[in-house]
């Protein structure tokens, strides 16, 4: 055996090498394993459609999110009280590609108005629709609470990112309804099991110049055109929530260069005539509702800071006010001046991407 280990001794770092690389390669590839089987933010979309540009922007922002296998867009569910407000929604989701996607409607009398854009549903060139879609009316849709308590039954446990960027109808109705066919869990525990984030576009956190300059209290849209549904949402939402206020879209403007250039790839395309019909170029639209999509699919791409813990509350008038606490449920969004061009660059990036074929 001694006339072997001058030919062992020299293998021996060839063996241990190989053994070596084996282990390294079979991390990464475990790494890559990972990293392809993440799954994509399992995502609801709650909107009021209608009453601002934002929505739709933020519906491309989420389509392209998904055709890049960041999200799965598993239900619209809308808060304007106007049949046209689903049957755009349709629209939009089946010029992206995705007319399967359930759409879920309120009965609150909330912004009954069709709104400058919704119309866009009805519009027809030759005698045919300019964006095809099936669902033609609200009046065909189901009721939101029973969508989100089926799709929520039918998630994963602390699976469910919910982005509402409209009024709080429809997540306070989820919290007060109770148990049916999809689930014997109140909404409130439904929430509790399914649910692992809310990103809000809703409140406001600093305070708001006037035309003149001057500062003051900012009692914003989305809190007060259905108050009673925003102060209980507030109180008795249980899982943590992410909010979006009204500065911080504020403080970031859509350019009206890319409504004007990025969208030629087709004759008609649904989100630049939305924009264009509520406030025509060269006005630069706010991104209130833009922001929270993204926060909810990227929450840790740097694009924002998170204030400390705490908890929101919501007063009789509608002003929100955030009291840090350790335990609180309860963070706000905080955009820094070096933060604004890449934020910006990223919403642009995703509202103009083109549908995947």
């Amino acid at each position: 055996m001694r006339s072997f280990s001058p030919l062992l001794s020299c293998l021996a770092p060839l063996v241990l090498g190989s053994l070596s690389l084996f282990a390294v390669s079979s991390v990464a590839v475990s790494s890559v394993s990972a990293q392809q089987v993440e799954r994509p933010v399992q995502l609801i979309f709650d909107t009021d459609i209608g009453n601002d540009c934002d929505d739709v922007m933020a519906v491309g922002v989420i389509h392209s999110l998904q055709s890049r296998g960041e999200c799965e867009l598993l239900a619209v569910t809308i808060t304007k009280d106007n049949p046209l407000a689903a049957a755009f929604t349709d629209a939009l989701n089946t010029f992206y590609g995705r007319g399967e996607i359930p759409i879920g409607v309120c009965d609150s009398g909330v912004t009954p108005e069709k709104g400058k854009f919704n119309v866009l549903a009805e519009q027809k060139d030759g005698g045919r629709l300019r964006y095809e879609h099936d669902l033609r009316s609200g009046e065909d849709a189901p009721d939101a609470v029973d969508l989100l308590r089926r799709t929520l039954a039918g998630a994963e446990d602390h699976s469910i990112v919910i982005a509402q960027v409209g009024f709080s109808t429809n997540l306070a109705n989820l919290l007060r309804s109770g148990p049916d066919e999809h689930s014997k869990l109140s909404g409130v525990d439904l929430v509790k099991q399914k649910v692992r984030l809310l990103s809000a576009m809703a409140g406001a956190f600093t305070k708001i110049p006037n035309n003149k300059g001057e500062l003051y209290d900012h009692r914003e849209y989305n809190v007060v055109k259905d108050l009673e549904s925003a102060k209980y949402l507030a109180e008795h939402w249980p899982v943590p929530i992410v909010w979006s206020g009204f500065e911080i879209g504020l403080n970031l403007r859509y350019p009206h260069e890319s409504i004007e250039k990025d969208f030629g790839y087709v004759e008609h395309h649904p989100v630049a005539e939305a924009y264009v019909l509520y406030n025509p170029p060269p006005h630069d639209r706010p991104t209130w509702d833009l922001t929270s999509v993204l926060h909810a699919v990227r929450p840790d791409r740097g694009y924002f800071d998170l204030s400390p813990p705490g908890q929101v509350t919501v007063d009789k008038d509608g002003l929100t006010t955030f009291e840090p606490a350790d335990d609180g449920r309860d963070r706000y969004l905080i955009l820094r001046e070096e933060q604004k061009a890449r934020a910006t660059e990223a919403l642009v990036h995703l509202t103009s991407q083109p549908p995947s074929k």
